[in-house]
């Protein structure tokens, strides 16, 4: 195996890429406080990013698949922790795949 120059100048690019939306990003909030929209949003993003990557493969799953969703979105319901919430939907699912 051979290192080529190429792949290796792309991923330092997109590692300093990175830092420095990173670090750019947390510069300026701490430069301008965002007004209250932009706080609601930025604290709401969390749960909308997982939902916007659990939802296409839950609809493609089938019904065991939207069954483990109902049981994940009552745990988290229930019990208010995304942790324990998603250990319930796994736990659902694979119990849903050993009765079948």
């Amino acid at each position: 195996m051979s290192l080529r120059p190429d792949v290796l100048l792309a991923i330092l690019g997109m590692a300093i890429a990175t830092y420095v939306l990173r670090a750019g990003g947390y510069a300026l909030l701490r430069a301008f406080r965002p007004g209250p929209f932009v706080q609601a949003m930025l604290h709401h993003m969390p749960g909308c990013i997982f939902v916007a990557f659990v939802a296409p493969p839950l609809l493609q799953g089938g019904v065991p698949h939207l069954l483990a969703g109902a049981v994940t979105v009552g745990a988290m319901l229930a019990l208010r922790s995304y942790l324990l919430a998603i250990a319930a939907g796994v736990g659902a699912l694979w119990a849903l795949a050993l009765a079948a």
